[in-house]
């Protein structure tokens, strides 16, 4: 998913500098959370199921600004 993520921020011309970076984390403390994405700035913590969570984390919260509440943790 994270691979999934990186290519949709790069063909969205999202991952220009100062904007949005994808990478990999250790733990994080919140293994029981399943799966999770932490927004910084912001420190939104999500979680997601599948490439249409990540999709709309991408355009609700990376594009627009708007905190995907469902998904939230």
């Amino acid at each position: 998913m994270r691979d999934y993520a990186k290519d949709r921020i790069k063909g969205l011309k999202l991952d220009r500098k100062g904007k949005v970076r994808i990478n990999m984390a250790g733990c994080l403390d919140r293994c029981n959370e399943g799966p999770v994405i932490v927004v910084y700035p912001e420190e939104v913590w999500y979680t997601y199921v599948d490439k249409e969570d990540i999709d709309e984390i991408i355009e609700e919260h990376l594009k627009n600004g708007r905190v995907v509440e469902r998904l939230r943790i």
